[in-house]
């Protein structure tokens, strides 16, 4: 059997492993460090499989798939699928500790970073799958998860889509092949994924629930994150549990209190996403560097609302700086008192627009002291004082990748 694949980061590794152990003297051909257009040149005619990274755009090949396609057909047992343009790995570790708490063999994989066929012989029909999907991996997925849910969609990746409706199409094949024996969970707020929705054909749950208070005081005493959102996002993961046990989510609530408890609450949050790190002189720091784009950082400073915060923003912009005129807005907020800049879209933004609470340094460390001074002179006795670095763009013009950005943030922080 020949098998191209397409690039070779921790998902391209997986598969190498995988055919290797699985198949009589394999021939693969790696490709990696290639641009797209290089790679849709190339004559895969004589391969029996070639499989795309999700960065990959699909070539529209006889023979191409993906390791995404290939898990969803080989596995063994319910797969939970969640997809989201920010949130979806929160949701998918509450659904992960909602059903460990239930003590069900289940399993957390995809976009969050564990390669899917690296458990693929592991499981059985009994285990659960929980599978985090970004646009890249659904982009040309003919198979939907028995549980799909689907939360807010806003413009996303489109250096990489063609535009926003090739990303919204191939984020709706999360439910596009499900059927009216499978669950759809959609945010109900958001009108992308309502729009989604009214087109499946699967049975529909909305979130956030509006309807039971008791929901909303259980979720506050037990989700230990900041934010409204990830109370949303709780709700999301209790409606997946609850169709996964084939109950409403009022019935899951009423009747498995205890369990929710515990599965909520166990859940401290994901590295990089609203991650609180230390308090120095009364400065509360957080690093929240998974913020990628506009809408997840106005997540961050909404979560952050009635403070004094300092925030670090900049890095490499993913909409050819349309958004920055909604950005700059955004960082009007009145609880925003310093706003450090950094990176390629910090250095337009300060050609663009002028604002005295603009500092704009070329490393990562001269943003962490310059931050964390800005933060002591402007700090009160009346309100929290935060430190947040929620970036709004990608990490590529600096960092390797945006752990990469965060984990040197880290420990920045812990060397103060």
């Amino acid at each position: 059997m020949k098998i191209a694949l397409l690039g070779y980061g921790k998902e391209g590794q997986s598969a190498e492993q995988y055919f290797k152990a699985h198949q009589q003297n394999p021939e693969l051909d790696i490709f990696q460090d290639f641009a797209p257009e290089d790679i849709q040149k190339h004559d895969f005619s004589e391969y029996d499989y070639v499989f795309r990274s999700p960065s990959v755009p699909p070539l529209h090949l006889a023979n191409e798939t993906s390791i995404t396609k290939y898990f969803f057909n080989h596995c063994p047992c319910p797969i939970i699928g969640v997809t989201a343009t920010k949130g979806k790995g929160t949701i998918c570790s509450f659904v992960k500790s909602l059903l460990d708490a239930h003590h069900e063999d289940a399993h957390l994989v995809g976009n969050i970073g564990i390669p899917a066929l690296d458990i693929l012989d592991s499981l059985r029909p009994t285990s659960i799958i929980i599978y985090e999907l970004s646009s890249f991996q659904l982009w040309d997925l003919q198979k939907s998860p028995h549980i799909a849910i689907l939360g807010h969609l806003e413009p996303d990746h489109l250096n990489v889509h063609k535009d926003y409706e090739d990303y919204l199409a191939a984020k709706s094949n999360i439910t596009k092949y499900q059927s009216n024996q499978d669950y759809l969970i959609f945010n109900r707020n958001n009108t992308e994924s309502s729009k989604i929705a009214l087109s499946s054909k699967a049975i529909k749950v909305a979130y956030p629930f509006n309807d039971f208070d008791d929901i909303e005081k259980v979720i506050q005493s037990s989700v230990k994150l900041p934010g409204h959102h990830n109370q949303e996002n709780a709700m999301a993961a209790i409606a997946a549990v609850a169709c996964f046990y084939n109950i409403s989510p009022d019935e899951y609530l009423r009747t498995k209190q205890t369990a929710i408890l515990e599965g909520l609450s166990s859940f401290k949050g994901l590295p990089h996403r609203l991650e609180y790190l230390r308090d120095i002189d009364g400065i509360k720091i957080y690093d929240d560097n998974f913020a990628t784009n506009l809408s997840s950082t106005r997540v961050a400073i909404d979560s952050f609302k009635h403070t004094n915060l300092t925030i670090i923003v900049g890095g490499r912009d993913k909409t050819d700086y349309q958004d920055l005129p909604e950005l700059y807005e955004l960082l009007k907020s009145p609880q925003i008192k310093n706003i450090i800049l950094i990176g390629e879209s910090g250095h337009e933004l300060t050609k663009k627009f002028h604002d005295s609470r603009f500092t704009l340094v070329e490393s990562l460390e001269d943003a962490v002291n310059q931050a964390l001074t800005k933060a002591r002179q402007s700090a009160t006795t009346d309100r929290d004082n935060i430190l947040l670095m929620s970036p709004a763009a990608a990490s590529f013009d600096m960092f390797k990748n945006v752990y990469d950005r965060g984990d040197q943030f880290k420990l920045l922080i812990s060397n103060l």
